[in-house]
C-alpha cells in the first residue's frame, strides 16, 4: 500500500516545522556541527544537543516549546556508509518541551502530524514503549485507538547513558510497517525484529527522572520532552522508496555522477555502493566545511579528511580521474542552500577547501592503491590473508596512505590487517622522533620546581632593554643538574635575572648569547616551563660555564624588535576588530614571531575583502598617530575597571600588567614598542576559519611587511613586462590571455577528437574475425587517456557486427590500455575488465573495469606485442 501523496524532503521539513509552530513551538535554527561549549563531543550528533543547557537549567530557552531541523553527523558507521540506509550526515527533526507538556501532548502531536499532516496510513504505524512505562500505553490507546496488547514493549525504549548520572527516562518509538515482503516470515514478527519490515521513524523521549552515579532514580522537578525523527528516513517512507538514497535528497547527486561516469544506478552492487558513498560524503563534507571544519590530522579535521579520502577512492572506482567533489558540492548547495543559507554564503570557500584537499590526496591515492595492489597480489600468492603491520605502517608513514583505507580495501578482498603490528610500528616511530629531538623530553621533565624553591623566581630585565647581567644559579644537562658545562654541550641555563623573554602569552621566546670571561652560550630558545622560572635552552659554543658565574645576557635585538612590532600590532588589531564587528569579538589565541603575527578571534562569519581593508586602514591610522605605549602594574580589579581587555579563558594573578596604546587597553606581560609609530606598517595577508565560530588573521609588520610589498610589486612589474603592457593594463591583458587560452584548448581538443575519429574509421577495416566476433588489437598514438577512451568507443560503435576493441597507447613512462566489448558479447562470456587485467599483467601492470568498458596499463613496452596477441586466445576461450 502506497502513501496518499509524495512530498519532497523540503516540503516535509517545512510542514514539520510549521505544524509545531502552530502548536506554540518556537522555531530554533540548527546549531553548528561543531558543538558550542561542549568539549565532551567532537560533532553534533542529535537535535537535542543544543537543548541540553535548557534541560539542565543552565540557560534560559527562547521558549518552553521549541522545534528544529538540526544538522547531525555521526562517525561510528563511516566504514559501512554505502549500504541502503547508513549515513554520516543527516537532518534530525525534533520538538522539545522544557517543563511544559509531557507524554499525552507529545503522543498527540506525533500521531496528528503523521496521519493528518503528511497522511501516512494509520494501519502501518506501530508504537513501542518501555515495559515499566505505565502511562504511555494508555495514551496510545486513547489517542490512536491501539488496544493494549497491540502496543509492543521493548527494553531498549529507555534514554539515558547507563551507569552515568543525569536526566533520563523511558521513550516511545514509532515504527512504520514496510510490508510483509520485507519481513522475516515469522508469525511473531513485530517492531524490534532484526528484519527489514519495521522501520523506526520517530523517537519520543520522556525525560522524567534523574539518575545518580549509584543508579538510583528520582523524579525530576520538571519533566521534559525530546523527540527526534530523521528527515531522510521519513522521506523514504513518505515517497515510498526502498532506500534513503532513492529519495529526492540524494538522487540528484547519484544520477549526476551515474551519467558522468556512464553507469546506471541500480544494476551493479559495487557501482551502487560507490555512488551512494559519494552522495552521502559530498553532503557531509559541504556541511562540515560550511561550519568551519578544515582538513587536518587530528580531531574534527581528521574526520573531514577521512570522509573526503573515502569519497575520492570511490570516485576512482567509478573512473573519475579528475577532481569531482566541487561538482558534487554545487549540487548539494543547490538542493539545500535555500534552508541552510550558510551553504550559499560560504560556497566559494567550501569549493576551495574541497578542491585543494582532493587534489592533494589524489596522487597519494594513486600511488597507495598501486602499492597496496602489488602487496595483496604477493600475499595472495603466498596464501597469506593478514597484511603485516609494518607493511601497513610503511604505506601510512612513507606514502601517506590512510590506514582506514588499507583496512577497507583489504576487507573487500578477503584480507585483514595486523593492527597490533601497525600500532607497534607507530610507537617505535614516535620513540625515534622523540629521541631525535634537539632537547630530550627529560629536559622538560626535570624537577624544576625544586630549582625554583631553592633559587627563587627569575627577575625579568627585558622591559628595560635587551642587555643585562645575571648570575648562573642552575645548569641542567640531560635532565640532571650539573656544576659546569663545556663546549659543545647542550644544556639549560637558569639565571637569577635575564633580559630574555620566555615564551608565553603567544609571544615566542628570545634568542641571543650569554657571555662570560670563560665561555659563550648560544641561546636557541627561552621558555617558562615552571611559573616564575625563565630557562635558556641552547648550546655552549666556546669555553665553559660554572654555576655562580656572572654572564652578560644579550638578546638578538633585531629579532626582539620585529617581535615587539608584531605584538603591539595584535593589540591594535584586536581593538580594530571589536570596533568594526562589535564587542562580542574576543581574542581566542595568538602567535607573535619576528616574521609574522597570527591572531585568533571569535566570529560567526568571515571578513569580507572590504572589511579587511577597513581593519588594515584603521590599524595603520593608529600606527601613524605614533601614540606612546604605556604600561602600569595594578590590582586586577582596578585593571578591569579601566576597561582593560583580558584574554578569554586565561588565568591572571591578583596583580597584573596593563598595556595601553591609544584606544587599546589590554592585560599583557609581553614586550612592546615604545610607541605605535615604531610598528611602521601593518598588512593582513590572510583571514580564514579554523573552527566553528573562530577566525584567524595572519599579518605582517615592519620589515616583513615592506619585503612582502616589494615582492608583490616586483611580481607585478615582471608580469607586465612579460605581457608587454603597462602595470595598470595587466588585469585586462590577463583576462584576455585566459580567454584566448581557453579558446585554444577547446580548438586543440576538437582537432584531437577529429583526428581520433579519422583514425578510428581506419581501424575498423583492420578487424579480424574470431568465430562471429570482430576483434581489433592495435597500438595508437593519442595525446591522453581521455582521447584513448573516446577512440575505443568510436571504434566499437563503428564495427558492423559485435566486436572487441583493445587499444594500447604508449606514453613517456607507461602504456595505457583501453578495452571495449559490445553489450551483446558480455552476455556470451566476454568481460572487458578481465581482458584488460590479463593484458595489463603481461606488461607488468594491472587493469579492471566493467564488462563493457575497462582501462588498465603497465610499463613493460617490450612485452606489448605479446600482450596484444593474448586477446585472440582470451576471446576464443571465454566466448560462449
Amino acid at each position: 500500500m502506497s502513501v496518499e501523496i509524495a512530498l519532497t524532503s523540503t516540503e516535509i521539513r517545512a510542514r514539520y516545522l510549521d505544524y509545531f509552530a502552530s502548536k506554540g513551538h518556537v522555531k530554533v535554527p540548527s546549531s553548528s556541527l561543531v558543538p558550542r561549549n561542549d568539549p565532551t563531543v567532537m560533532l553534533t550528533t542529535a537535535g537535542m544537543q543544543q537543548m541540553i543547557p535548557y534541560f539542565l537549567g543552565r540557560e534560559t530557552p527562547p521558549g518552553s516549546r521549541m522545534t528544529s531541523a538540526q544538522k547531525c553527523f555521526r562517525t561510528t558507521d563511516i566504514d559501512i556508509v554505502g549500504n541502503q540506509r547508513t549515513l554520516t550526515f543527516f537532518e534530525m527533526l525534533g520538538n522539545f518541551s522544557v517543563g511544559d507538556y509531557f507524554k499525552r501532548e507529545a503522543i498527540t502531536f506525533a500521531w496528528e502530524f503523521l496521519t493528518q499532516v503528511i497522511k501516512l496510513p494509520a494501519e502501518r504505524l506501530h508504537p513501542t514503549v518501555h515495559p515499566d512505562d505505565a502511562e504511555a500505553p494508555g495514551y496510545w490507546s486513547e489517542i490512536a485507538g491501539y488496544p493494549d496488547d497491540a502496543i509492543v514493549r521493548l527494553e531498549d525504549n529507555w534514554w539515558g547513558p547507563p551507569g552515568a548520572s543525569g536526566p533520563c527516562g523511558p521513550d516511545s518509538e514509532i515504527y512504520y510497517d514496510r510490508g510483509v515482503e520485507h519481513g522475516c516470515g515469522r508469525a511473531d514478527c513485530k517492531p524490534g525484529c532484526d528484519c527489514e519490515r519495521f522501520l523506526e521513524i520517530w523517537n519520543l523521549v520522556f525525560m522524567q527522572y534523574f539518575q545518580d552515579r549509584d543508579g538510583v532514580r528520582t523524579p525530576l522537578p520538571k519533566t521534559n520532552i525530546d523527540t527526534g525523527m530523521g528527515l531522510e528516513r521519513l522521506s523514504m517512507v513518505v515517497q515510498g522508496k526502498e532506500s534513503v538514497f532513492d529519495t529526492d535528497i540524494f538522487r540528484a547527486i547519484i544520477d549526476h555522477f551515474a551519467q558522468l561516469t556512464g553507469v546506471r544506478y541500480g544494476q551493479d552492487t559495487r557501482v551502487d555502493t560507490s555512488l551512494r558513498v559519494i552522495a552521502d560524503h559530498a553532503r557531509a563534507l559541504v556541511f562540515l566545511a560550511a561550519d568551519g571544519v578544515l582538513p587536518s590530522n587530528e580531531g574534527r579535521g581528521y574526520i573531514f579528511r577521512r570522509v573526503l579520502r573515502r569519497a575520492v577512492r570511490h570516485g576512482k572506482l567509478l573512473g573519475l580521474d579528475k577532481p569531482f567533489l566541487s561538482i558534487a558540492a554545487d549540487t548539494v548547495i543547490k538542493l539545500m542552500g535555500d534552508y541552510y543559507t550558510e551553504l550559499r554564503e560560504q560556497r566559494d570557500r567550501i569549493v576551495d577547501v574541497l578542491s585543494m584537499e582532493e587534489k592533494k590526496f589524489s596522487q597519494t591515492l594513486n600511488t597507495g592503491l598501486q602499492l597496496l595492489t602489488e602487496l595483496l597480489t604477493e600475499l595472495r600468492a603466498k596464501e597469506v590473508s593478514v597484511i603485516p603491520g609494518d607493511a601497513v605502517f610503511k604505506l601510512y608513514d612513507t606514502h601517506g596512505f590512510p590506514v582506514e583505507l588499507t583496512q577497507e580495501i583489504a576487507s573487500e578482498q578477503g584480507f585483514t590487517i595486523d593492527s597490533a603490528g601497525f600500532e607497534h610500528a607507530m610507537q617505535q616511530q614516535q620513540e625515534r622522533s622523540r629521541a631525535a629531538s634537539t632537547f630530550s623530553q627529560a629536559d622538560h621533565e626535570t624537577n624544576l620546581d625544586e630549582v625554583l624553591k631553592r633559587v627563587g623566581p627569575t627577575r625579568f630585565l627585558g622591559y628595560e632593554g635587551v642587555i643585562g647581567t645575571g648570575k648562573i644559579v642552575s645548569l641542567v644537562v640531560d635532565g640532571k643538574e650539573v656544576e659546569n658545562i663545556s663546549a659543545p654541550q647542550q644544556a639549560l641555563v637558569i639565571l637569577d635575572a635575564t633580559p630574555f623573554y620566555g615564551e608565553s602569552g603567544g609571544q615566542i621566546g628570545d634568542r641571543g648569547d650569554l657571555n662570560s670571561h670563560a665561555g659563550v652560550f648560544k641561546v636557541q630558545d627561552t621558555r617558562r616551563p615552571v611559573k616564575g622560572l625563565i630557562v635558556h635552552y641552547g648550546e655552549i659554543s666556546e669555553g665553559h660555564l660554572r654555576v655562580g658565574d656572572t654572564v652578560q645576557a644579550e638578546v638578538n635585538s633585531q629579532r626582539r624588535e620585529d617581535t615587539m612590532r608584531n605584538h603591539s600590532a595584535t593589540h591594535l588589531l584586536h581593538k580594530a576588530l571589536r570596533d568594526l564587528l562589535g564587542t562580542q569579538v574576543q581574542q581566542r589565541g595568538s602567535l607573535v614571531e619576528p616574521e609574522r603575527l597570527r591572531f585568533d578571534f571569535s566570529s560567526q562569519r568571515g571578513l569580507s575583502a572590504n572589511e579587511v581593508e577597513q581593519i588594515d586602514a584603521q590599524v595603520n591610522r593608529w600606527i601613524r598617530a605614533a601614540s606612546p605605549v604605556h604600561t602600569n602594574i595594578m590590582p586586577i580589579q582596578e585593571a578591569m575597571a579601566t576597561g582593560a581587555m583580558a584574554l578569554f579563558g586565561e588565568k591572571y594573578d591578583d596583580v597584573v600588567r596593563v598595556v595601553s596604546m591609544g584606544e587599546s587597553i589590554e592585560l599583557c606581560g609581553g614586550t612592546h614598542c615604545a610607541s605605535t609609530g615604531q610598528i611602521g606598517l601593518y598588512i593582513t595577508v590572510q583571514e580564514t576559519s579554523i573552527a566553528s565560530g573562530i577566525r584567524r588573521i595572519e599579518g605582517l609588520t615592519g620589515r616583513a611587511a615592506e619585503a612582502y610589498l616589494r615582492r608583490r610589486s616586483a611580481l607585478v612589474d615582471t608580469l607586465a613586462a612579460k605581457f608587454q603592457v603597462q602595470t595598470d593594463m595587466l588585469e585586462m591583458r590577463t583576462e584576455q590571455i585566459i580567454q584566448e587560452l581557453a579558446a585554444a584548448r577547446r580548438q586543440i581538443a576538437q582537432f584531437q577528437r577529429e583526428g581520433a575519429a579519422r583514425l578510428a574509421e581506419s581501424l575498423v577495416s583492420q578487424a579480424r574475425e574470431v568465430a562471429d566476433v570482430a576483434v581489433i588489437t592495435t597500438v595508437v598514438e593519442v595525446p591522453d587517456d581521455k582521447i584513448l577512451r573516446e577512440m575505443g568507443d568510436m571504434v566499437r560503435t563503428g564495427l558492423k557486427r559485435p566486436g572487441v576493441v583493445v587499444l594500447a597507447a604508449p606514453f613517456e613512462e607507461r602504456i595505457a590500455l583501453q578495452v571495449n566489448v559490445a553489450p551483446e558479447l558480455t552476455k556470451r562470456g566476454l568481460h572487458a575488465g578481465k581482458i584488460v587485467s590479463a593484458v595489463g599483467q603481461k606488461i607488468g601492470g594491472k587493469g579492471g573495469g566493467r564488462p563493457e568498458v575497462a582501462q588498465g596499463g603497465g610499463k613493460n613496452k617490450a612485452e606489448l606485442g605479446a600482450a596484444l596477441d593474448l586477446v585472440i586466445s582470451l576471446v576464443q576461450e571465454n566466448l560462449r
